[in-house]
């Protein structure tokens, strides 16, 4: 099971590394949601993932059995997938925006097209 896992984190950061790399927005964004759900498989496989019980304290007990599931990994996760969730739709959101007001959807040009640093309504850019 371990192997399968770190196959597939090791697939999904590739697959993600190389959407962030492509000059299209939502090829952008979509490889920046790859590369958090592979970060997620990363911290669920840094729980000790397979046959453990679960982390629940039986009657009369006072702590967790020694084989139990780590719950933080697994509360981090789902804080993880959640946040996640909500960043990918505004970004899917903004990515439309920008790609309906510029009418392109290459990053170079959409780059290229904000206003120049000599632009009276652009704020100045402090230099150091």
């Amino acid at each position: 099971m371990s192997l399968i896992l770190m196959l597939a984190i090791s697939i999904a950061v590739a697959a993600g590394v190389l959407l962030v790399l492509s000059r299209d927005v939502f090829r952008l964004i979509v490889g920046l949601a790859v590369l958090g759900s592979a970060t997620n498989l990363i911290v669920f496989a840094a729980a000790r993932p397979g046959g453990l019980i679960p982390a629940v304290i039986e009657a009369g007990a006072t702590q967790l059995p020694a084989a139990a599931a780590n719950p933080l990994p697994q509360a981090l996760v789902l804080t993880a997938i959640v946040i996640g969730f909500a960043l990918l739709c505004f970004a899917l959101v903004l990515g439309a925006y920008l790609v309906r007001q510029g009418g392109q959807q290459n990053v170079d040009r959409l780059a290229a097209a904000e206003p120049a640093a000599t632009d009276p309504v652009k704020p100045p850019v402090l230099e150091q």
